[in-house]
């Protein structure tokens, strides 16, 4: 017999706006000039819209139930090569391909179906210090680059010490699945919009020139 199911209570905080008033005699400085949105090309991957891959490492967090609940489910959890996440009393959790918000969804939703919890609360964080991007052939500094929500192919090229004298900046490959992406970078700084954000496992080769 399990134990009996708990409804957790909502908080709702409220939060205080303070107003700033500019001393007498003083002058009030210049506004800094508001900068306008982003075009959509521009913005950046954040790292809670990245998706989840096999071997993936997270840490899930269970709330909303007993204690002694939260100790057998609360721990670290890894992707595994089938692509699911192995959780207590309600087995494979389907993660690959997922974002960490509806990974929570999912074993939330798993929870309640199973009528195991009523309402808990999940939490999913993968560290984003355990996720790399590769960065090979005619760079100064060949390596993997650790994954960060606004790296792009340039930036990921520079992080890897820029190009050699050898490379051709007009023939870089970015591999990323099975899909091959031919980049320009020569292209890319006359026009910055047009650099390509990364995701986690993206290989970068730069080319060797003919010349």
């Amino acid at each position: 017999m399990r134990f009996p199911l708990f409804r957790r209570a909502a908080a709702i905080a409220l939060a205080s706006g303070c107003v700033i008033a500019a001393s007498k005699g003083q002058t009030a400085p210049a506004s800094a000039p508001i900068a306008k949105a982003a075009p959509a090309a521009q913005l950046r991957q954040s790292d809670a819209t990245v998706r989840l891959r096999i071997g993936d490492s997270m840490e899930i967090r269970l709330g909303g139930v007993p204690a002694e609940e939260i100790n057998q489910v609360t721990g670290t959890y890894v992707v595994d090569t089938q692509g699911y996440v192995n959780m207590p009393h309600i087995g494979r959790v389907k993660a690959v391909g997922l974002t960490q918000e509806q990974l929570q969804t999912a074993i939330e939703n798993t929870y309640r179906s199973k009528e195991i919890y009523t309402n808990p609360t999940i939490t999913v964080s993968v560290p984003m210090q355990t996720r790399f991007v590769n960065v090979g052939g005619e760079v100064k500094l060949p390596q993997r680059v650790q994954y960060t929500g606004d790296l792009t192919v340039l930036s990921a090229i520079s992080a890897a010490g820029g190009f050699t004298e050898y490379a051709s900046q007009s023939r870089v490959r970015l591999l990323r699945g099975d899909k091959v992406i031919n980049v320009d970078i020569r292209k890319v700084r006359k026009h910055p919009e047009t650099d390509i954000s990364l995701e986690p496992g993206d290989t970068i080769e730069v080319m060797r020139s003919f010349f």
